[in-house]
Protein backbone atom coordinates (compact mmCIF):
# COMPACT_ATOMS: atom_id res chain seq x y z
CA UNK A 1 0.00 0.00 0.00
CA UNK A 2 2.67 2.27 1.04
CA UNK A 3 4.91 1.78 -2.24
CA UNK A 4 1.76 1.98 -4.43
CA UNK A 5 1.28 5.66 -2.86
CA UNK A 6 4.26 6.36 -3.26
CA UNK A 7 4.19 4.88 -7.09
CA UNK A 8 1.56 7.24 -7.79
CA UNK A 9 2.93 10.39 -6.01
CA UNK A 10 6.21 9.84 -7.73
CA UNK A 11 3.91 9.72 -11.27
CA UNK A 12 1.87 12.85 -10.09
CA UNK A 13 5.42 14.77 -10.42
CA UNK A 14 4.98 15.30 -13.91
CA UNK A 15 1.56 14.79 -14.20
CA UNK A 16 0.05 17.85 -17.10
CA UNK A 17 -2.52 18.27 -14.67
CA UNK A 18 0.02 19.25 -11.53
CA UNK A 19 2.34 21.36 -14.03
CA UNK A 20 1.12 24.40 -13.22
CA UNK A 21 1.36 23.52 -9.15
CA UNK A 22 5.17 21.61 -10.12
CA UNK A 23 6.73 25.14 -11.57
CA UNK A 24 4.50 27.04 -8.61
CA UNK A 25 6.34 24.66 -5.78
CA UNK A 26 9.56 24.60 -7.61
CA UNK A 27 10.18 28.30 -8.03
CA UNK A 28 8.79 29.49 -4.72
CA UNK A 29 10.89 27.03 -3.14
CA UNK A 30 14.04 27.93 -4.52
CA UNK A 31 13.14 32.15 -3.98
CA UNK A 32 13.10 30.96 -0.39
CA UNK A 33 16.03 29.08 -0.46
CA UNK A 34 17.91 31.79 -2.29
CA UNK A 35 16.68 34.72 0.41
CA UNK A 36 17.40 32.02 3.17
CA UNK A 37 20.92 31.58 1.83
CA UNK A 38 21.94 35.08 1.81
CA UNK A 39 20.15 36.13 4.84
CA UNK A 40 22.58 32.72 6.31
CA UNK A 41 26.02 34.35 4.86
CA UNK A 42 25.20 37.94 5.67
CA UNK A 43 25.22 36.78 9.41
CA UNK A 44 28.30 34.89 9.11
CA UNK A 45 29.76 37.61 7.58
CA UNK A 46 28.54 40.60 9.88
CA UNK A 47 29.37 38.45 12.51
CA UNK A 48 31.33 35.48 12.65
CA UNK A 49 34.11 36.94 10.13
CA UNK A 50 34.68 39.87 13.08
CA UNK A 51 35.05 37.78 15.70
CA UNK A 52 37.27 35.29 13.77
CA UNK A 53 39.26 37.94 12.81
CA UNK A 54 39.44 39.33 16.73
CA UNK A 55 40.42 35.84 17.77
CA UNK A 56 43.49 35.67 15.34
CA UNK A 57 44.39 39.27 14.75
CA UNK A 58 47.34 39.90 12.39
CA UNK A 59 47.99 36.75 10.69
CA UNK A 60 51.35 36.57 8.79
CA UNK A 61 51.56 36.12 5.01
CA UNK A 62 52.83 32.54 5.60
CA UNK A 63 50.01 31.47 7.37
CA UNK A 64 47.30 32.15 5.24
CA UNK A 65 46.59 28.91 4.61
CA UNK A 66 44.55 29.23 8.07
CA UNK A 67 42.13 31.87 6.30
CA UNK A 68 41.48 29.25 3.07
CA UNK A 69 40.73 26.24 5.67
CA UNK A 70 38.20 28.89 7.83
CA UNK A 71 36.72 29.74 4.44
CA UNK A 72 35.53 25.88 3.41
CA UNK A 73 35.00 25.04 7.29
CA UNK A 74 32.14 28.30 6.41
CA UNK A 75 31.14 27.35 3.40
CA UNK A 76 30.55 23.97 4.66
CA UNK A 77 28.54 25.16 7.46
CA UNK A 78 26.24 27.42 5.60
CA UNK A 79 25.65 24.35 3.28
CA UNK A 80 24.40 22.11 6.24
CA UNK A 81 22.24 25.07 7.33
CA UNK A 82 20.51 25.69 3.89
CA UNK A 83 20.01 21.92 3.86
CA UNK A 84 18.61 21.55 7.69
CA UNK A 85 16.36 24.63 6.18
CA UNK A 86 15.34 22.72 3.33
CA UNK A 87 12.45 20.87 5.77
CA UNK A 88 11.14 23.54 7.26
CA UNK A 89 10.83 25.75 3.76
CA UNK A 90 8.81 22.62 2.66
CA UNK A 91 6.53 23.02 5.46
CA UNK A 92 5.53 26.65 4.41
CA UNK A 93 5.25 25.68 0.73
CA UNK A 94 2.86 22.76 1.53
CA UNK A 95 0.20 24.53 3.39
CA UNK A 96 -0.33 26.97 0.70
CA UNK A 97 -0.24 24.23 -2.44
CA UNK A 98 -1.68 21.50 -0.39
CA UNK A 99 -5.66 21.72 -0.90
CA UNK A 100 -5.04 22.42 -4.70
CA UNK A 101 -2.93 19.60 -5.01
CA UNK A 102 -4.99 16.96 -3.42
CA UNK A 103 -8.48 18.06 -4.68
CA UNK A 104 -6.80 17.67 -8.51
CA UNK A 105 -5.44 14.15 -7.66
CA UNK A 106 -9.00 13.33 -5.90
CA UNK A 107 -11.16 14.70 -9.16
CA UNK A 108 -8.59 12.56 -11.75
CA UNK A 109 -8.01 9.00 -9.56
CA UNK A 110 -11.21 8.97 -7.36
CA UNK A 111 -13.82 10.82 -9.31
CA UNK A 112 -17.24 8.82 -7.89
CA UNK A 113 -15.59 9.23 -3.99
CA UNK A 114 -17.28 12.64 -2.23
CA UNK A 115 -15.15 15.30 -3.05
CA UNK A 116 -13.20 16.78 0.45
CA UNK A 117 -13.56 20.38 1.56
CA UNK A 118 -10.74 22.92 1.50
CA UNK A 119 -9.32 23.64 4.30
CA UNK A 120 -10.42 27.10 5.96
CA UNK A 121 -7.52 29.50 5.20
CA UNK A 122 -7.12 30.99 8.62
CA UNK A 123 -7.17 27.38 10.26
CA UNK A 124 -4.98 26.68 7.51
CA UNK A 125 -2.38 29.50 8.13
CA UNK A 126 -2.61 28.84 11.98
CA UNK A 127 -2.31 24.87 11.10
CA UNK A 128 1.00 25.72 8.74
CA UNK A 129 2.91 27.82 11.67
CA UNK A 130 2.18 25.30 14.01
CA UNK A 131 3.71 22.86 11.70
CA UNK A 132 6.52 24.87 10.95
CA UNK A 133 7.24 25.43 14.81
CA UNK A 134 7.34 21.25 15.14
CA UNK A 135 9.43 21.23 11.63
CA UNK A 136 12.02 23.52 13.17
CA UNK A 137 12.33 22.17 16.62
CA UNK A 138 12.37 18.38 15.19
CA UNK A 139 15.29 19.95 12.97
CA UNK A 140 17.45 21.46 15.31
CA UNK A 141 17.37 18.27 17.65
CA UNK A 142 18.29 16.39 14.53
CA UNK A 143 21.17 19.04 14.08
CA UNK A 144 22.90 18.39 17.16
CA UNK A 145 22.73 14.80 16.88
CA UNK A 146 24.32 15.30 13.50
CA UNK A 147 27.59 15.32 15.36
CA UNK A 148 27.60 11.94 16.94
CA UNK A 149 29.10 9.46 13.99
CA UNK A 150 26.30 6.72 12.96
CA UNK A 151 23.68 8.41 14.47
CA UNK A 152 23.14 11.73 12.27
CA UNK A 153 21.60 10.19 9.15
CA UNK A 154 19.42 8.01 11.21
CA UNK A 155 18.16 11.01 13.04
CA UNK A 156 17.42 12.96 10.02
CA UNK A 157 15.32 10.29 8.95
CA UNK A 158 13.54 9.39 11.95
CA UNK A 159 12.75 13.29 13.36
CA UNK A 160 11.39 13.89 9.74
CA UNK A 161 10.09 10.89 9.23
CA UNK A 162 7.68 11.32 12.17
CA UNK A 163 6.62 14.85 11.39
CA UNK A 164 6.18 14.96 7.94
CA UNK A 165 4.19 11.48 8.31
CA UNK A 166 1.81 12.97 10.61
CA UNK A 167 1.70 16.31 9.58
CA UNK A 168 1.09 15.28 6.12
CA UNK A 169 -1.02 12.85 6.56
CA UNK A 170 -3.47 15.05 9.01
CA UNK A 171 -3.19 17.78 5.85
CA UNK A 172 -4.61 15.16 3.52
CA UNK A 173 -7.30 13.83 5.97
CA UNK A 174 -8.65 16.80 6.94
CA UNK A 175 -10.32 17.62 3.84
CA UNK A 176 -12.97 14.78 5.10
CA UNK A 177 -12.42 14.64 9.00
CA UNK A 178 -12.52 16.62 11.88
CA UNK A 179 -9.61 16.99 13.73
CA UNK A 180 -10.40 14.33 16.56
CA UNK A 181 -11.21 11.52 13.66
CA UNK A 182 -7.90 12.39 12.28
CA UNK A 183 -5.85 12.19 15.13
CA UNK A 184 -7.73 8.88 15.92
CA UNK A 185 -7.10 7.42 12.35
CA UNK A 186 -3.62 8.45 12.99
CA UNK A 187 -3.13 6.64 15.87
CA UNK A 188 -4.53 3.49 14.47
CA UNK A 189 -2.30 4.00 11.49
CA UNK A 190 0.71 5.02 13.06
CA UNK A 191 3.31 2.61 11.73
CA UNK A 192 1.78 2.77 8.12
CA UNK A 193 1.76 6.23 8.36
CA UNK A 194 5.28 6.11 10.13
CA UNK A 195 7.08 4.28 7.28
CA UNK A 196 5.16 6.56 4.77
CA UNK A 197 6.66 9.26 6.45
CA UNK A 198 10.18 7.55 6.13
CA UNK A 199 9.94 7.78 2.33
CA UNK A 200 8.75 11.36 2.46
CA UNK A 201 12.60 12.07 4.70
CA UNK A 202 14.21 9.76 2.08
CA UNK A 203 12.83 11.99 -0.56
CA UNK A 204 14.08 15.22 1.42
CA UNK A 205 17.69 14.16 1.40
CA UNK A 206 18.07 13.64 -2.68
CA UNK A 207 19.68 17.00 -3.76
CA UNK A 208 17.93 19.09 -6.31
CA UNK A 209 14.71 16.31 -5.84
CA UNK A 210 13.91 17.49 -2.85
CA UNK A 211 13.02 20.72 -3.99
CA UNK A 212 9.40 19.14 -5.22
CA UNK A 213 8.85 17.56 -1.48
CA UNK A 214 5.60 19.49 -1.20
CA UNK A 215 4.19 18.16 -4.47
CA UNK A 216 5.32 14.46 -3.78
CA UNK A 217 4.31 14.51 0.17
CA UNK A 218 0.98 15.76 -0.94
CA UNK A 219 0.61 13.05 -3.39
CA UNK A 220 1.42 10.54 -1.34
CA UNK A 221 -0.72 10.91 1.46
CA UNK A 222 -3.47 11.73 -0.57
CA UNK A 223 -3.49 8.34 -1.93
CA UNK A 224 -2.83 6.90 1.21
CA UNK A 225 -5.21 8.55 3.05
CA UNK A 226 -7.84 7.11 0.21
CA UNK A 227 -6.43 3.34 0.31
CA UNK A 228 -6.72 3.37 4.52
CA UNK A 229 -10.54 4.71 4.19
CA UNK A 230 -11.20 1.65 1.91
CA UNK A 231 -9.38 -0.64 3.53
CA UNK A 232 -10.55 0.38 7.26
CA UNK A 233 -14.31 -0.14 8.03
CA UNK A 234 -14.00 2.13 11.34
CA UNK A 235 -13.24 5.43 9.29
CA UNK A 236 -15.25 4.69 6.26
CA UNK A 237 -16.66 7.86 4.78
CA UNK A 238 -20.33 8.22 3.88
Amino acid sequence: MIVEAARLAGQNLLASETRSAFWKILGITILLLIGLWMSLRGLFTAYALPWLDALIPGIPDWAGWLGFIFGIIASLGLAVGLALLIAPVTAVVAGFFLDGVAEIIEERDYPNDRAGTAIPVGRAIVYTLKFLGVIIAGNIIALLLLFIPGVNIVAFLLVNGYLFGREFFEFAAMRYRSEDEVRQMRSKHRATIFLAGLIIAAFLSIPLVNLLTPLFAAGLMVHLHKMLTAKDPEFALA
